[in-house]
């Protein structure tokens, strides 16, 4: 970690470059003759390992003939790549339809996810997502719905085969799963997909029971450590972790930072009831709904 703070902008910078220079179909040395860069240069601005500049960005977007709004997303990211720690703020420089975090979770080789509020997206049926987002957008049921096909399209890279799907675990407190939708034959059926999900390969879901009392994580929220897989030689990109909040989001990658969460994540675990304990606490919880 560099004195310039949070590496994450720029290393979506980096990403996003990369993908716009290969669905033009141009290659790393070709771009780097056309915009009279070094194939050094290229390289670690692809790999996120410098800033870039506002007038670099704009350069290569042109090289890539790239979309103008993706141009305006990677100048706000350019822009926000000294930040200390990264705070997204929704519709501030970076647009808010451009979900970033999206993109990371993409990217990743491995999710932690505790969720003391509310079922983690990737594991919500259409039903649960339904009422989530209702709350947020009211009657507008075209904005229910969009909001709710993005969500579950979200879910495929849980089952893609290239590259390797990511690893998902997922420690849920009981309050969450007690604290039913509406839609009681919905709420049943949300609770059965999350002890069928634990039975894949990928994916673990785990219950910190009311009998655990108060823990560590009990005043942090909600929050996800991301881990990314190594590319070629490169070293894989540093473990971050995704707080949301209501009017944006932080994205934390310093040491110390991660080395908090982890240690809390730690507790966490301790504090869960296997997985064995947690599908018989959901399937339990289901009989009394």
């Amino acid at each position: 970690m560099t004195e310039f703070g949070s590496t994450v902008p720029r290393r979506q910078v980096g990403r996003l470059l990369r993908e716009l220079r290969e669905r033009a179909g141009i290659s790393l040395m070709a771009a780097a003759q056309e915009l009279e860069f070094s194939r050094a240069r290229m390289y670690r601005i692809e790999n996120g390992e410098v800033p870039v500049r506002k007038h670099d960005v704009i350069a290569m977007c042109s090289v890539y003939a790239a979309p103008g709004h993706m141009t305006e997303v990677l100048i706000g990211l350019a822009a926000e790549s000294k930040a200390k720690g990264w705070w997204h703020a929704y519709g501030d420089v970076v647009p808010a339809w451009f979900e970033l975090y999206v993109g990371m979770e993409q990217g990743a080789s491995r999710l932690r996810s505790y969720a003391p509020s509310v079922i983690p997206g990737l594991l919500q049926i259409r039903e649960y997502a339904e009422c989530v987002f209702r709350m947020w957008h009211g009657d507008d049921e075209a904005a229910v719905e969009n909001a709710v096909a993005v969500r579950l399209e979200r879910q495929s890279l849980l089952n893609r085969r290239r590259p390797e799907a990511p690893g998902l675990e997922v420690i849920i407190d009981e309050g969450v799963l007690r604290r039913s939708i509406p839609d009681t034959l919905g709420m049943q059926r949300q609770l059965a997909h999350l002890v069928n999900a634990s039975t894949r390969p990928n994916i673990g879901v785990r219950v910190i029971p009311f009998a655990a009392g108060p823990h560590k994580a009990a005043s942090s929220g909600q929050f996800t450590i991301l881990e990314f897989p190594a590319v070629g030689t490169a070293s894989p990109e540093p473990a971050t972790i995704y707080c949301e909040n209501l009017t944006g989001a932080l994205y934390l990658d310093k040491l110390a930072e991660v080395e908090t969460y982890e240690s809390v994540w730690a507790e966490l675990e301790a504090a869960a009831l296997s997985q064995s304990d947690s599908d018989d606490l959901i399937a339990e919880i289901i009989k009394h709904l």
